[in-house]
């Protein structure tokens, strides 16, 4: 496998296709190879979605809000997880081939893994403002509205899965460096997190003191 054989039109129409398939039916990976860690990666942006959806309602009470924001820490985890699995097997498949690196080969700020995120929680956010021309209790201008906002999404994501393609033809041609970016994030680990290796009442900050959070992960609508 090399980077001709990742297609990135064949992960946009995985993202559009399976995002159609879960609302109707349980969140399922049938794929193989790089599509797998693809779509698994995909999952969990949509389980993440929903979970969001249901924090901002206005009707669940408090002890649902709690369960909600411990479901969105640990969909946000293992998403952001799964774009680490997907550049590492990019990595991979750049040491089997022995692929020359360009000594002056220059790093993307971005990853591919990071890249393919976005437009997965494109098609999340394609399909839901799809849903919004379907009602019949708004008036001509929000539909307007929705018809611009999905315009632009579809340009953006004419324009990600473009630079998609170069990157990951750059990354197999030597011309760009890859490395996984490591988040590390704290907030799930019970060694890392204050308040979760030791008692509250014990914790050293302040209640009004931010700490590290899953809240403003990027699948927000």
């Amino acid at each position: 496998m090399d980077g001709t054989m990742i297609d990135i039109k064949e992960i946009t129409e995985l993202q559009t296709i399976t995002v159609e398939r879960w609302h109707k039916l349980p969140v399922d990976n049938n794929y193989e190879g790089f599509l797998q860690l693809v779509c698994e990666q995909h999952s969990f942006n949509y389980l993440l979605w929903h979970e969001e959806d249901i924090a901002r309602s206005r009707d669940v009470t408090d002890a649902e809000i709690a369960r909600v924001k411990r479901s969105i820490d640990g969909y946000n985890q293992q998403r952001n997880d799964w774009i680490e699995k997907i550049d590492d097997q990019i990595a991979s498949i750049v040491d089997s081939l022995e692929t020359s690196i360009e000594p002056t080969a220059p790093m993307n700020t971005e990853t591919p893994g990071c890249t393919i995120d976005r437009l997965s929680i494109l098609a999340l956010r394609l399909y839901h403002l799809q849903e919004q021309l379907e009602r019949d209790d708004v008036s001509e201008e929000h539909f307007e509205s929705v018809r611009k906002k999905i315009a632009v999404c579809r340009l953006q994501q004419d324009d990600l899965s473009r630079s998609l393609g170069e990157l990951i033809d750059d990354i197999f041609a030597g011309k760009k460096r890859h490395r996984t970016y490591r988040q590390f994030k704290m907030y799930n680990d019970p060694t890392l997190n204050p308040y979760l290796y030791q008692p509250t009442s014990m914790n050293p900050r302040e209640p009004h003191t931010p700490i590290e959070s899953s809240s403003n992960s990027a699948t927000a609508p």
